[in-house]
């Protein structure tokens, strides 16, 4: 097939950086930090943007982008619809895996552990920092079902903002998830695919024992 040929021929030789593991630091979210200041720095668009991959109850994976709102040696924390498909999914499975890919230094960084929801009010506290705009938003869309028409956003959206014309309160289907880290890989692209990958896996203790992958 001439497009299996065209996808076939897309190659990209990754060199830029190293990975070692006399380079790294004791544990994940530290070396996270680091790699994340790189990022930051280098000015990736969307550098906070993630796939964040859920299971439901059927066993059915399913992925998406969605934003880190903040990250600690607690785990990582991202904001949402509780009832939307995600939220679904973690009410049912709490187990999530995250990948972040920053292309522009050839890394990636996979992260899996178990998600909770933060305290209410650390949502609070993320919901009222949101733009006007978006705060009604998160009224009007119920997140993930199926609706007739565009209309129907329209028409919530509307009436969300004749409802709270000053200032907006939180929906209570409405605030973070923070994952709590099990392992978390640093993927660096090298030459010829070779590429370097290290691993933090948490012991029962709460130490990370660190190896490397093959790549």
């Amino acid at each position: 097939m001439i497009m299996q040929e065209q996808i076939a021929g897309i190659r990209r030789e990754y060199k830029l950086k190293t990975l070692r593991e006399d380079e790294v630091a004791a544990d994940p979210v530290s070396q996270f930090s680091a790699w994340w200041n790189e990022a930051i720095h280098s000015e990736i668009d969307e550098v906070n943007a993630f796939m964040l991959s859920t299971v439901s109850s059927n066993s059915r994976p399913h992925a998406r982008i969605v934003l880190l709102k903040g990250f600690d040696q607690n785990g990582f924390v991202f904001f949402t619809n509780y009832q939307s498909e995600k939220g679904r999914n973690i009410a049912e499975n709490p187990a999530v895996a995250m990948v972040f890919f920053w292309k522009e230094l050839e890394r990636q960084v996979r992260i899996e552990g178990i998600a909770s929801r933060v305290e209410d009010i650390e949502s609070d506290e993320y919901f009222l920092s949101r733009p006007k705009g978006s705060q009604i938003g998160a009224w009007a869309s119920p997140q993930s079902r199926v609706i007739e028409s565009r209309d129907v956003i329209e028409k919530n959206l509307e009436a969300f903002t004749k409802q709270y014309p000053g200032q907006v309160p939180r929906p209570p289907h409405w605030g973070g998830y923070r994952v709590k880290p099990a392992s978390i890989e640093f993927w660096q692209g090298r030459p010829n695919r070779l590429h370097d990958r290290i691993l933090y896996s948490v012991l029962e203790n709460g130490a990370w024992k660190i190896c490397r992958l093959a790549p």
